[in-house]
């Protein structure tokens, strides 16, 4: 029932902003975590950011920290990825995924979620 589509990704040069966006349906009813991971061709996927399911906080990657903002509609049916100042080595592809059943000591782990959308690709040029 739970659905994930991503949206938004592309080629930019560095410096330029994107924004992604994950347009969830199936979990209105319930405290879903959302959470945003990417990764790079030979690289482990690794965390991004996330926003916890009982309290709304946003959790950061250091990497991304002060550059990158998580975002949710009011209507709680997407989340967003505001992406500034961005570099070569933030290319990735970025997935969109959501848990309601993890636990905030494994938020940043990506086999702690089961639920994910297909994946966009960011391309950063120098």
């Amino acid at each position: 029932q739970v659905q994930l589509v991503e949206s938004g990704g592309g080629l930019v040069h560095a410096g330029d902003s994107l924004r992604l966006s994950c347009a969830a349906s199936g979990i209105a009813g319930g405290p879903y975590t959302l959470a945003w991971f990417r990764q790079a061709p030979g690289k482990e996927r690794e965390f991004v950011a996330a926003l916890w399911r009982t309290t709304g906080r946003a959790y950061y990657a250091d990497s991304v920290k002060d550059r990158f903002t998580i975002s949710r509609d009011n209507a709680r049916n997407t989340v967003y990825l505001q992406m500034t100042s961005l570099k070569p080595e933030d290319t990735a592809v970025y997935y969109c995924s959501t848990s309601r059943t993890l636990i905030l000591s494994t938020m940043r782990s990506p086999s702690s979620y089961h639920y994910w959308g297909q994946g966009t690709q960011v391309t950063v040029s120098s």
